[in-house]
């Protein structure tokens, strides 16, 4: 499934397990890969880039800044605000899920119950 212009997915992720899962299945199917190891690194790479992601997975407890700030930021931001953001979350998470759907995150994935190929499958219906 090859496309014409390469979609950009930025993953803030700070366990890079994870990230590598991700960033080899989204690679794989076509997409262009902007990693950031948490949320500060992320709101540096968006206002630095000349290229907006045009979805985020974001992580929610990540070192520096967690996900919710960088969704505060997100929003904030005119430029970013209308980036779809998927949460990446754990199970016992449920209250920063609750918030995070509040600020603006489109979804949310509870990372022990999807594949990386049912998390493909999400990002291209954001991306339709």
């Amino acid at each position: 499934m090859e496309q014409t212009s390469k979609k950009r997915i930025m993953i803030v992720e700070d366990d890079s397990f994870v990230m590598d899962i991700y960033q080899m299945k989204l690679s794989q199917s076509g997409f262009e890969v902007i990693l950031a190891s948490n949320g500060l690194e992320a709101v540096k790479k968006l206002e630095e880039g000349k290229d907006a992601p045009d979805l985020i997975l974001l992580d929610i407890i990540m070192p520096y800044m967690d996900g919710l700030e960088v969704l505060k930021k997100i929003n904030g931001n005119e430029k970013f605000k209308k980036i779809p953001v998927i949460l990446l979350t754990n199970l016992s998470q449920r209250e920063e899920i609750e918030e995070g759907m509040k600020l603006g995150a489109r979804d949310y994935l509870i990372k022990s119950h999807f594949t990386p190929s049912e998390v493909l499958e999400k990002i291209n219906n954001y991306l339709k």
